[in-house]
């Protein structure tokens, strides 16, 4: 069934008990360990405590999480072959907190403003939820007969540095993490959609995305006598305006490439031409193939619009990361799973975003699908993203662990989406 159809009908599948029970026995300590991570947030690398407050949790319910290379951890839930992972990113931003919460950052200038405190909880709480079930500590005859039919194991991945490029996937694949892995599945918050409902999409999901940063010299000078410098201010208005109108008529219109400027700076006086220039910002873009083009074509284009300025170019393109690309069997699996837990209106065509996420470096190598998870209040304002604002719902962890912990369920009895 595809995401357009899965909205049709309101008929929950009956094959399989809801894991709500459990989550609701969980729930609440979820919470505060989201809370918790909340307060402490650490950037890519560095998410020591991150870590050991994950590995405290899983050990805590009889789990044993293995800690990854410096940072991360990841932890296998059943026995026999892996048949499911599921994965969580756990970095902050460098931000600072503009929430209020009892539990703000105390961290300065650190946040955890892309939500990735709420994927740690939702997939540490499916881990516990799963590992419950799978030892029939539950009072649910279903859910426990259930366990009893299981075969596989699933392993919980949760991988540090989403938010550098190009992104701490890469690690989990160097060391071996998801070698063996047949399939894996992913959740980033939507502050778009209303908590209690997921965006599912089969196909791109998200956008590749690249760090573009331009450092231009030449000879400075008093503004009266441009002529005499190599006009800095000037130079990088071209560049900013330029390259990005150039781009989209040297490229497919259909792949939407965008190139979006967010750091521009020359000058420390308004009558004079420094003899350094600095721009920076993002190339994204709907299409992988395209994608290549355009990286390919960037240098050209900057150094053609910055010659008739005679200042130097140094161009620092950072390969980023290609779409996450969404399979029409994960996808299903994570749809069987949510109309069973939530009802099928609770399920919503999610558009393709602009945004880049290195879940995609995964679903390169294994077939793999990520879903939208709600976090918008009903009625409330939207928070978006790398916001210092960004206020997620926390209703959102139980949503969230109930459709993971269902389908991962799903994958262990051997019952597939359809």
């Amino acid at each position: 069934m595809t995401t357009s159809d899965s909205v049709l009908s309101d008929q929950r599948p009956a094959s399989l008990p809801s894991v709500a029970s459990v989550v609701a026995e969980l729930e609440a300590e979820v919470v505060a360990f989201r809370r918790d991570l909340h307060r402490h947030p650490e950037l890519s690398y560095e998410e020591y405590r991150t870590t050991d407050r994950i590995m405290e949790l899983l050990t805590g319910y009889g789990l044993s999480p293995v800690r990854m290379e410096s940072t991360g951890a990841y932890v296998d839930i059943g026995e026999g072959p892996v048949v499911l992972a599921l994965r969580a990113d756990i970095d902050a931003l460098p931000l600072e907190e503009e929430t209020g919460l009892p539990y703000v950052s105390v961290n300065d200038g650190v946040t955890h403003a892309c939500g990735h405190d709420m994927h740690t909880a939702v997939m540490a709480g499916a881990a516990l939820v799963i590992g419950r079930i799978l030892r029939g500590a539950t009072p649910d005859p279903a859910l426990r007969a259930a366990g009893e039919r299981a075969r596989g194991s699933v392993r919980v991945i949760f991988q540090p540095a989403e938010e550098r490029l190009p992104g701490g996937s890469l690690s989990v694949l160097r060391q071996g993490i998801l070698d063996g892995v047949p399939r894996i599945l992913a959740a980033h918050c939507d502050p778009a959609v209303d908590v209690g409902s997921i965006g599912t999409r089969i196909g791109a999901i998200t956008s590749a995305a690249d760090t573009i940063r331009i450092t231009l010299t030449g000879r400075g000078g008093h503004t009266s006598r441009p002529h005499l410098t190599e006009d800095m201010v000037f130079a990088l208005s071209q560049i900013a305006v330029n390259v990005p109108a150039v781009l989209s008529r040297r490229i497919d219109v259909r792949s939407a490439v965008s190139v979006v400027w967010g750091q521009i700076a020359a000058g420390s006086a308004p009558n004079a031409i420094d003899n350094t220039g600095y721009l920076a910002g993002t190339m994204r873009c709907l299409d992988a193939d395209v994608w290549e083009e355009a990286g390919e074509l960037l240098d050209e284009v900057v150094t053609q619009v910055a010659a008739p300025y005679g200042v130097q170019v140094q161009l620092e393109h950072v390969r980023g990361v290609p779409p996450v690309h969404n399979t029409d069997a994960e996808t299903a699996l994570i749809e069987t799973a949510a109309r069973r837990e939530l009802g099928a209106r609770a399920i919503q065509l999610t558009p393709q975003s602009m945004g880049g996420e290195d879940f995609a470096w995964m679903t390169q190598r294994v077939p793999g699908s990520m879903l939208r998870l709600g976090t918008r209040t009903p009625g409330g304002p939207v928070y978006d993203l790398h916001r210092g604002d960004f206020t997620p719902d926390e209703r959102a962890i139980g949503v969230g662990m109930r459709v993971f912990a269902a389908a991962a369920l799903q994958a262990l009895v051997g019952e597939e989406g359809h």
